[in-house]
């Protein structure tokens, strides 16, 4: 018997994602309050480097081939530039309006600019038109998070 349904890994997978999202915007805040806001964007950076390097050739978990770098369309690497302001840019806000306002605004965003991608089929994704649906729950969103809101 499998403890969660085939169908429901990914959400739950994404739902654990979100979580270590939360713990790691605490974690990289905490760790700029001592280094200063740069240096901890560049030490996450540096810890995860590591980290995947073990993956990739000590464990030799990778199942890609990094030698088609070359074919990956010039837009795909910027999800690198746009990591590195994303660190910067949960450890500012954290302090300044608390771990759930931050995830509460990060999570409006991620949503909105999800649908918007998902309906233009942004990046060589399939399209997945934008119904009535959600933006339903794109309203219930907004009305939830100015409930969060302190």
């Amino acid at each position: 018997m499998d403890l969660v349904p085939a169908h429901l890994l990914p959400l739950l997978l994404a739902l654990v994602s979100g979580v270590l999202m939360a713990v790691q915007g605490s974690l990289n805040t905490a760790l700029s309050k001592t280094v200063g806001l740069w240096e901890a964007t560049f030490v996450v950076h540096a810890v995860g480097t590591l980290v995947l390097l073990v993956v990739l050739y000590l464990l030799k978990m990778g199942q890609g081939d990094l030698g088609a770098l070359p074919q990956a369309p010039w837009y795909s690497y910027l999800g690198g530039v746009i990591s590195v302001f994303i660190i910067y840019l949960v450890a500012a806000s954290i302090p300044r309006v608390g771990v759930a306002n931050a995830t509460t605004a990060i999570i409006v965003g991620q949503v909105l600019t999800a649908v918007i991608i998902d309906h233009v089929g942004g990046f060589g994704l399939q399209k997945i038109p934008c119904g009535w649906n959600q933006v339903a729950g794109l309203a219930l969103l907004a009305v939830g998070a100015k409930l969060l809101l302190k």
